[in-house]
């Protein structure tokens, strides 16, 4: 019985169907996701039987269906409505059963599918449609621009941090020294289409709240606020390469993760946290907070003392502090710190639990100096605006380039940072440097 007879049989409503007995025999073993799909996250061949599965149910009814119609069809039998409904069915199924191995198939030659977690910024530039048709043009002229701004955060779970959504980092073979960026999670998220920001500072709060009797004058509070303005910064920088660097993907890809991306990241982490405000540098949160004033002095005071009188300093100005900024070096002269009888002071060096001290994140940094700390409640003392997120270009538009087979890679990004509450912010000495 050939699958023509039967499409004839059944008065054209079915296809060919003999032709698919044998299809999708040899399944591929690679593994990719399929989120969009119960149980996601199968391995192909996982999916692969289940489907062909399906696939095999849906067939045998289709012949089924086929046969019991050649049968009657040879009897001189008319094929009732009822069934040519039925045998529509069946073989819609399983025309849907093949769509899916189609899916599986299609999904492969694109590279498997399989689940990398988030791209760098190098990647999304390569792997970008702006690039690939810049790239693969005989010689490549004019500009590709793509913008490749990364998530630059804590791998905590405490407050400001975005925890197990940033995953471990993947190394190159060789690989200069990179420092961990954190300040940015700290700190209140925001976008901008401005060139600046105008906003209200609060200056201070007199509470003068009080009890009074019926028909007094109630005592007036104060709150002050003065007008302020952070302008857009811009942090950029280019270098120059071979043009054969475009048809070198991971070459490139290493260039714009390793140095343009990071170059960015690292500037702007020292901005954040130490920008004068002058020029083009942006008003950092060490100088607008306030400066540390103990509000008592400790008995036998040491150095985690001075930070817990720095979060008192936070709350006393009606704030919760959510974190503790230091140089690593402090940081490790705190963790070594030791009792009379040679016992840590702080947690066990065998420990795995993330740096905290006063039950407040710690954040060791080299951008904060040396023998230094900053507390405060962060997320409500600044907020970061985006004006441009980390955007790499490409362009062989210059003469020296032409002459010198050349292409100048450029990175560069613009945001603002405004500083409401200068009082959430606590800075100062912690003593341990004469």
């Amino acid at each position: 019985m050939t699958g023509q007879r039967m499409a004839c049989l059944m008065g054209g409503s079915m296809a060919l169907v003999a032709s698919h007995t044998d299809m999708f025999r040899f399944m591929p073993r690679i593994v990719f996701d399929a989120p969009d799909r119960p149980g996601g996250g199968k391995t192909a061949a996982e999916l692969a039987v289940e489907v062909k599965r399906d696939f095999d149910a849906k067939h045998d009814k289709v012949k089924e269906i086929a046969e019991k119609a050649l049968a009657e069809a040879e009897k001189g039998t008319p094929m009732a409505s009822t069934a040519k409904d039925l045998a529509d069915q069946a073989l819609t199924g399983m025309n849907e059963a093949k769509a899916r191995l189609d899916e599986i198939e299609q999904k492969m030659a694109r590279g498997g599918g399989e689940d990398r977690g988030p791209r760098t910024a190098g990647e999304r530039f390569v792997e970008s449609d702006e690039f690939k048709t810049f790239a693969g043009q005989t010689r490549p002229r004019g500009r590709a621009i793509v913008e490749v701004k990364d998530i630059s955060s804590l791998e905590t779970d405490a407050a400001g941090s975005v925890g197990t959504l940033i995953r471990p980092d993947r190394a190159p073979a060789v690989e200069l020294p990179r420092r961990r960026m954190t300040i940015r999670a700290l700190l209140a998220p925001g976008n901008t289409t401005s060139n600046s920001i105008e906003y209200d500072k609060e200056k201070g709060f007199t509470n003068n709240a009080a009890p009074v009797a019926e028909g007094t004058l109630k005592p007036q509070s104060e709150i002050q606020y003065i007008e302020a303005t952070a302008s857009v910064r811009t942090i950029a920088h280019w270098m120059r390469a071979s043009v054969q660097v475009l048809a070198d993907v991971p070459g490139l890809r290493s260039m714009i993760d390793s140095r343009l991306r990071y170059g960015l990241a690292y500037v702007e982490e020292q901005q954040l946290l130490n920008g004068s405000g002058t020029g083009q540098n942006l008003s950092g949160l060490v100088t607008e907070a306030t400066a540390f004033s103990a509000p008592f002095a400790p008995q036998d005071g040491q150095m985690i003392d001075t930070i817990r009188l720095g979060m008192l300093q936070t709350a006393l100005a009606e704030y919760a502090p959510n974190g503790i900024v230091l140089n690593p070096i402090d940081w490790a002269y705190m963790e070594t710190m030791k009792d009379a009888n040679g016992q840590y002071l702080i947690g066990n060096p065998r420990g795995t639990l993330s740096p905290t001290l006063w039950s407040l994140p710690v954040v060791p940094t080299q951008a904060m100096g040396e023998d230094k700390f900053l507390v405060g409640a962060f997320d409500l003392a600044a907020q970061i605006f985006d004006r441009q997120d980390a955007t790499v270009e490409v362009s062989t538009e210059d003469q020296d380039n032409f002459v010198k087979n050349k292409v100048t890679i450029r990175a560069e990004e613009r945001l603002a940072l405004a500083i409401y509450r200068p009082e959430a912010l606590i800075y100062g000495d912690l003593g341990r440097v004469a």
